[in-house]
């Protein structure tokens, strides 16, 4: 079955590190862009991070910019999680999409129609 299997998320204190990874099984991401999504209690999904197939074009939110990081190599896609605070604190999913128009990619990420998408992996941050 082609899916993506996420790990790394856990409980962690304010001002902690973690890092969650995306890896995709029963296809390579090679030629994938990926985002990273998260969703709070009641709150609506936002868009976390994305990359290109190459990593040419790397998109933060405002949110995290400065303390998240995303990086890929050849079937995984991470995200570097430091200086974490509880406004974190939710379900990170990741998704991929097949990379037609990396160029157009980091203008439509965040409303995109992803091809594939995690299970999601928690990510609690306590004060």
């Amino acid at each position: 079955q082609l899916r993506l299997v996420e790990s790394g998320g856990g409980l962690v204190q304010s001002g902690g590190s973690l890092r969650l990874s995306c890896t995709a099984s029963g296809f390579s991401l090679e030629r994938y862009a990926v985002g990273w999504f998260r969703q709070a209690p009641g709150k609506a999904r936002e868009g976390v991070s994305s990359i290109t197939s190459s990593g040419s074009d790397i998109r933060i939110t405002n949110a995290v910019k400065g303390r998240f990081t995303i990086s890929r190599d050849k079937n995984t896609v991470y995200l570097n999680m430091n200086g974490l605070n509880p406004e974190d604190t939710g379900v990170y999913f990741c998704a991929a999409a097949v990379d037609w128009r990396p160029d157009y990619f980091g203008e439509i990420w965040e409303k995109l129609t992803y091809d594939y998408w995690g299970q999601g992996t928690q990510v609690t941050v306590s004060a």
